[in-house]
């Protein structure tokens, strides 16, 4: 019987990263989630992938923003499950603010999550990937790693940076049997965004499905948000053999926002 592949996701506490671990374990991966939180916030969700998927699964509150940290994580990793085969780079960060008063501080943060942490853990898993013939690096980008918004200037660099360091990636690893490969989502329907919305109807003096239309969703020419389960699927497609000759795209799931 064939070994059990091992996926890391990283941000995976909550939102689209536990959304991607879940999947992960639904395709029979073990996983190993990292996020802020302590283990014992995370003590549920950990538990519950075990439980529902018959996976096993751990959780390190590595700091990602260091390559110490990234090296913990994928040292977590091999010690409980001797390799890492999938690694999802999901973990970052937002602020916005027009340039001139962006925070010096916010931008370091923003590049050290969004980007550099990608780098760490990319480089971290590289040789073993390569060694084995196999791997898939996934890296969760966003609409705004294609196109740009005002006011977002830290993000839309980093992920902007996400898709190329992706590209360079995919070219380094394609005689190895290592795809690399970005997913740029729109909004996606998160309990983040989902509390988002009251306050801004309060602020903004409209309705909550004002908010949704015409704030949120302005650029999506669906009019939907976009959802984990989305990310997901497409996430453990690209680890499937049906994707191994996808390597060093960004694929938009955006409601058709980038057609524009």
């Amino acid at each position: 019987m064939e070994k059990p592949k091992t996926a890391v996701i990283t941000g995976s506490s909550s939102g689209i990263g536990l959304g991607v671990a879940r999947g992960m374990a639904a395709s029979g991966m073990n996983v190993v989630m990292n996020g802020i939180e302590t283990s014992g916030d995370v003590e549920e969700s950990r538990s519950r992938i075990e439980q529902d998927f018959k996976v096993k699964a751990v959780y390190s509150s590595a700091n990602l923003m260091t390559p110490e940290g990234a090296l913990e994580l994928m040292s977590t990793a091999e010690d409980n499950f001797g390799s890492v085969d999938v690694l999802v780079n999901n973990a970052g960060i937002q602020f916005v603010s027009p340039v001139e008063e962006f925070p010096d501080e916010k931008w370091q943060a923003i590049i050290s999550l969004n980007l550099s942490a990608s780098f760490f853990t990319s480089k971290a898993v590289m040789a073993g990937m390569k060694s084995r013939k196999w791997g898939r690096i996934i890296n969760i980008a966003s609409a705004h790693g294609l196109v740009a918004s005002p006011y977002k200037s830290a993000y839309v660099a980093a992920k902007h940076g996400i898709v190329g360091l992706t590209k360079t990636l995919a070219l380094e690893a394609a005689e190895h049997g290592v795809t690399v490969n970005a997913i740029c989502p729109g909004y996606v329907w998160t309990p983040l965004v989902e509390k988002q919305i009251p306050e801004t109807a309060r602020s903004r003096g409209i309705t909550e499905e004002e908010v949704r239309r015409d704030v949120l969703l302005a650029a999506q020419p669906t009019k939907n948000f976009v959802t984990v389960d989305e990310l997901a699927d497409l996430a453990v497609f690209l680890c499937s053999d049906g994707a191994k000759s996808i390597t060093g795209t960004a694929l938009p799931v955006d409601g058709g926002w980038v057609a524009h």
